[in-house]
């Protein structure tokens, strides 16, 4: 008896991938916002293409990359750090107090250079610390939490030099904040580093998925074994080292420590660069990379107000408009 040939049906022809305009906003309109205003500035302002103005810009760039590095990790966990420029405004204080001698006797001047260099960023790193311990053991919200030292850390900047301005002239500490390396400010070197590690540590390393895991779901995250504490005690000790290093950027560049201008205002720009970069202010999503790319808009932004004779505080409303708009493209994305 022959056998019954059996036919397949035809298997329907496989869909080509459709374009979605939105998500390709999500995923690449930073970078295309930030070619959109070098394009701009090419065009309409005066002697961009420069030296002189890339010198400007990055310098102006640096701090504000380095705490935002920071500040990604904190909020790729869920949380938020308000004290980023409050401890900033305690490692530029500390400084001069070593390196002039004035908190302790010193063997040599580049034992008090190197100690002021070290020191500072240590206390921060520990202040950072502080602020994981007051969110995993005493269980306060991240904005509470790190509002407390937003409020008494600058104050402990003020006390430790009596409201007073520190001026100084010290090629050998400045030269984090004015040094040149083939013409490029030494500290652009420093903040590429910085990047380039966090981007490695957060792609190539078990602590780097398992901050992702406690942003994306902390409970699930607990339960997979993940030390969600730890996790969030570490993040928020690198955003305090961070915030110590760039707070001595800002005082070498100014050749001026000023407890009460050092940082101000910081904590908002570190966020706005992590979310105009595509970091998820949510959690459980991060990139470093765009976090450089948002602070680089936030500052040519305001540059390129400024270069074309609008008024600062024009700057400032555009940062905001920048802002909400990357949080709805966000919104947008993860609908």
């Amino acid at each position: 008896m022959a056998e019954t040939a059996t036919t397949l049906p035809p298997r329907p022809a496989q869909e080509a991938p459709r374009f979605e305009l939105k998500s390709f906003l999500t995923r690449y309109g930073s970078w295309i916002a930030l070619a959109l205003l070098i394009l701009v500035n090419l065009a309409i302002t005066p002697n961009f293409a420069t030296w002189q103005t890339l010198n400007v810009n990055l310098t102006q760039v640096c701090a504000i990359v380095i705490v935002g590095v920071g500040m990604t990790l904190v909020i790729a966990t869920g949380g938020i750090d308000l004290s980023v420029g409050a401890l900033m405004a305690i490692a530029g204080a500390l400084a001069p107090l070593i390196f002039l001698g004035k908190l302790f006797p010193l063997p040599s001047p580049a034992v008090g250079i190197a100690l002021a260099f070290v020191l500072p960023v240590l206390v921060t790193g520990i202040l950072g610390l502080f602020n994981g311990w007051l969110i995993t053991h005493l269980r306060i919200q991240p904005i509470i939490a790190t509002l407390v030292l937003f409020i008494a850390g600058r104050g402990i900047a003020q006390v430790f030099t009596n409201g007073n301005l520190q001026v100084f002239n010290l090629p050998e500490f400045q030269f984090i904040g004015l040094g040149r390396i083939f013409g490029i400010p030494f500290q652009a070197f420093l903040m590429v580093a910085i990047v380039a590690a966090a981007a490695w540590m957060l792609r190539r390393t078990m602590f780097g998925r398992q901050i992702l895991a406690v942003g994306g779901n902390e409970r699930a995250a607990r339960l997979a074994g993940i030390p969600v504490a730890s996790v969030k005690q570490r993040v928020y000790l690198i955003s305090g080292l961070l915030s110590g290093i760039a707070g001595l950027i800002v005082i070498a560049r100014n050749s001026a420590a000023d407890a009460n201008l050092v940082g101000l205002g910081m904590e908002l720009d570190a966020i706005a660069a992590v979310a105009v970069g595509g970091t998820l202010l949510t959690g459980g999503r991060a990139t470093v990379i765009g976090t450089l790319v948002g602070a680089l808009i936030i500052q040519l932004v305001r540059y390129t107000l400024l270069a074309n004779g609008v008024p600062d505080a024009a700057a400032l409303v555009a940062k905001a408009g920048i802002i909400v708009l990357a949080v709805w493209l966000q919104r947008q994305g993860q609908r």
